[in-house]
């Protein structure tokens, strides 16, 4: 059981440009894990739900290392639901790397590495899962992490917007990301909103979408 637990199941690891976040355009290698506690609507990356490989911890940093690349994405699926993702980021740290964490928000973060840049994608309502948002999450978030909404709709938008500023996102985080469900929403629609409210946030495209197949992986 030990050696189990000293293990995680990685459904991928790659190189490619970070297509996201305030670190878009980056050279960035992805570790992407098995497994996810969510079933959103505009998931596109429902493969991860099940399929990997039990690698030790040694494996993944040495495969990471192998690519000589000083920032690193620990992504999944959602990976905090495997407990050994928290010393691989204090490893990866430790070795220099930058690592950002994506996650959805609906579990604990506090415990993450406080070196570790972490993404949180609170789920808007046409997502299907606005329900599972573990709002305390934002105690913990600091002008490293972003907070990232993925909007579908007007109402997708309202809801990001009324968050936003019930929180005061945009001074307590390093940045407020918006993205449009892919090929669901006009971006500029979005945009125009944005421009309206005159909202303190990011708007993003996902670049790699652009660059390579929408649907292709590890890219």
């Amino acid at each position: 059981m030990a050696a189990e637990s000293s293990k995680l199941t990685v459904n991928e690891i790659y190189e490619s440009i970070q297509g996201e976040s305030t670190w878009s355009g980056r050279r960035c290698v992805f570790v992407r894990l098995t497994a996810c506690n969510l079933r959103c609507s505009y998931c596109d990356t429902e493969y991860a739900f099940y399929e990997g490989t039990k690698l030790s911890l040694d494996e993944i940093v040495s495969r990471v290392l192998e690519y000589d690349c000083p920032l690193v994405e620990i992504t999944g699926g959602e990976p905090l639901l495997q407990k050994e993702v928290l010393p691989l980021m204090r490893r990866l740290c430790d070795a220099g790397k930058k690592v950002l964490l994506e996650t959805s928000g609906a579990i604990d973060i506090s415990k993450v590495d406080s070196r570790v840049y972490r993404i949180m994608d609170l789920k808007t309502p046409g997502s299907g899962e606005c329900d599972k948002n573990l709002f305390t999450n934002i105690e913990h978030l600091g002008e490293r992490d972003e907070v990232k909404f993925v909007i579908g709709d007007e109402q997708d938008y309202q809801w990001s917007k009324n968050t936003v500023w019930e929180f005061d996102l945009s001074s307590r985080c390093g940045g407020v990301l918006f993205s449009p469900v892919f090929g669901k929403i006009e971006p500029r629609q979005i945009v125009e909103w944005i421009l309206a409210d005159k909202l303190d946030v990011r708007f993003q495209l996902q670049i790699h979408k652009f660059i390579w197949e929408p649907t292709r992986r590890s890219v």
